[in-house]
């Protein structure tokens, strides 16, 4: 089988006498960045649609995994079998319509019963019975916040449409504004931008929009645009410093009508 080449081939890389000197120096914590690097690089290539680096980056991700199985093989703590063995059993307790024969309405109440049987389980674990207990600080700032923002409202604190984030966002930017006006203290300031990009989180989840993603295609835009300007002044001979405010603002607005 495939994915048992792959793991001789990490059991070699890792062997004490033979193995390789990088792989030997790396631990859990050396290796987690790697891990959501590839992580990243699939999501890119996902983007992209290209297929084929889809198989590669993929390939890279499970890597990762039995990277950190082996380490954990090591330590007598677990193994690959048993990676596999817990992620049947979660996919099975989390999926009863499925696999054991009760009723789901659709995915709303689908989703509604993977959280209980989320927060069931961390309970069991001691995790907290909290709703927001659990949500890893690792994710992405704006991923995090829609999860923290998710988990509040199916416990029932949250607006009843997007009106409520929409005007919360107008709030946290007026005490943004505040603050910045005022004494400009460097922690004040960025509590409070940091609450006004919460709120526009917020309203992303009311509109079912995915921040991040929506920043990311924004990203994707902001540099094709700021390419295509620098083309445009290329082909004028004029360096983008010497430019002034008029001229920058006229190609701007040709970028954009030209990559919407």
């Amino acid at each position: 089988m495939a994915i048992e080449r792959l793991r001789e081939i990490m059991m070699r890389l890792r062997d004490p006498v033979t193995g390789c000197p990088w792989d030997l120096q790396q631990d859990f914590r050396s290796i987690a960045p790697h891990t959501l690097e590839e992580a990243y690089e699939v999501a890119d290539a996902i983007e992209r649609g290209d297929l084929d680096a889809l198989r590669d980056e993929l390939g890279d991700l499970m890597f990762q995994v039995i990277f950190h199985s082996q380490l954990a093989s090591e330590r007598g703590a677990f193994g690959f079998d048993d990676v596999v063995d817990a992620i049947c059993d979660k996919l099975t307790r989390r999926h009863p319509h499925v696999f054991g024969g009760v009723p789901v309405a659709n995915a709303t109440e689908q989703t509604r019963i993977w959280e209980s049987l989320k927060a069931e389980e961390r309970k069991a674990l001691g995790q907290g019975a909290g709703a927001l207990h659990g949500v890893p600080k690792a994710l992405p700032a704006l991923s995090r916040a829609r999860k923290l923002g998710r988990r509040a409202a199916d416990a029932g604190f949250d607006w009843p449409d997007a009106a409520g984030p929409r005007a919360k966002i107008d709030e946290e930017l007026a005490e943004l504004d505040r603050v910045v006006d005022g004494d400009r203290n460097s922690a004040r300031v960025e509590a409070e931008l940091g609450d006004l990009l919460f709120s526009v989180v917020n309203l992303a989840r009311h509109l079912d929009i995915d921040a991040e993603a929506a920043l990311r295609g924004t990203n994707d835009r902001f540099e094709r645009r700021y390419a295509h300007l620098e083309q445009a002044l290329a082909a004028r001979g004029i360096d983008l410093r010497a430019a002034g405010p008029a001229l920058l603002d006229e190609l701007w607005i040709a970028a954009k009508a030209g990559i919407p």
